[in-house]
């Protein structure tokens, strides 16, 4: 089902893109569109994984890294039924996450340094298990699929700008509203999808570590954090936001377009919920090995404490 949304998701994105290339060149300029959406097409579903790595500056981490993020990423991959996926680090003061490839066998999770500084062992754990639980549900195709073509959209909206030939067939407002409408227009595709899958994730990666707490005060300190520390790289490609945990963006006014996920404070409540009243845990980790290296008491900090 993953790979159908991913196809429908790449045939809106490409009539968006032939939209603004209509308007820019006319017949021409949809059917130039259409090849150019073609390829990116293609290209993207091969590649799309590494470009947005590189947009945020992730360098891979090699297995035995000494943080031990590779043990503990291929240990949660294991009880959720997936092959360990690749694992980097983006070197940015503020803590998030994200997931990206275009299949399980062909995944990667990338952590940020202030997440790795500002969580506890477990909490990092309930974060990985959110992002291995939108690898096993598919939705890292269509995250990074959206990413980039959204971002290219823009671009070539923008593009319509400094060049006037739509003008005599649509007129200035029709420009203008062309320009604006379209990158508006993915951003909502971004929001659409972005919404459900976060609660869809947290409850799944809730069940892969077993704890709910532990996501629901990652979420608290990540939001805190995000809110309040600037991430170069998310605010140069916005289009990007929607595939981090926590909404990357705050510093721009143009930020709110690419406000894709639901309110902080109404995962963690689903979250406690599933926990129960109390706040009690769910149920012990699949693998009791692990469980009982990541359970200590609350106070006691893990190694990127």
């Amino acid at each position: 089902m993953g790979y159908v949304k991913t196809a429908m998701l790449m045939a809106a994105m490409t009539a968006l893109f032939m939209g603004v290339g209509y308007l820019i060149g006319g017949s021409g300029g949809a059917l130039i569109a259409l090849v150019v959406a073609a390829g990116m097409n293609v290209f993207t579903w091969w590649n799309s994984d590494r470009m947005v790595l590189r947009m945020h500056n992730a360098e891979p981490l090699p297995p035995g890294d000494r943080l031990g993020l590779h043990a503990l990423t291929a240990e949660l991959a294991r009880n959720a039924g997936l092959p360990a996926p690749k694992v980097y680090l983006i070197d940015t003061p503020q803590p998030n996450a994200f997931a990206t490839g275009r299949n399980p066998a062909n995944a990667a999770v990338a952590v940020t340094s202030g997440l790795i500084r500002n969580l506890t062992r477990e909490e990092l754990a309930g974060v990985i298990a959110h992002e291995l639980a939108h690898i096993r549900n598919h939705d890292t195709a269509i995250m990074t699929v959206t990413a980039t073509f959204a971002g290219a959209i823009s671009m070539l909206a923008n593009f319509a700008l400094f060049f006037g030939g739509s003008r005599e067939r649509l007129g200035l407002i029709g420009t203008l509203a062309m320009m604006i409408l379209a990158p508006l227009a993915a951003a909502l595709v971004q929001m659409a999808i972005s919404r459900t899958r976060e609660y869809a994730a947290d409850k799944a990666g809730a069940e892969i570590c077993g704890q709910p707490l532990w996501l629901a005060s990652a979420l608290e300190k990540i939001a805190m954090g995000a809110a309040r520390i600037d991430n170069h790289a998310a605010e140069r490609n916005p289009a990007t936001a929607h595939m981090f945990i926590i909404n990357p963006l705050h510093a721009h006014k143009h930020d709110n377009l690419f406000a894709t996920h639901p309110a902080t404070e109404n995962r963690v409540a689903a979250l406690r919920a599933m926990a129960g009243q109390g706040g009690t845990t769910l149920t012990p980790a699949a693998r009791p090995g692990w469980n009982d290296r990541a359970t200590r008491p609350r106070g006691q900090r893990g190694p990127w404490g």
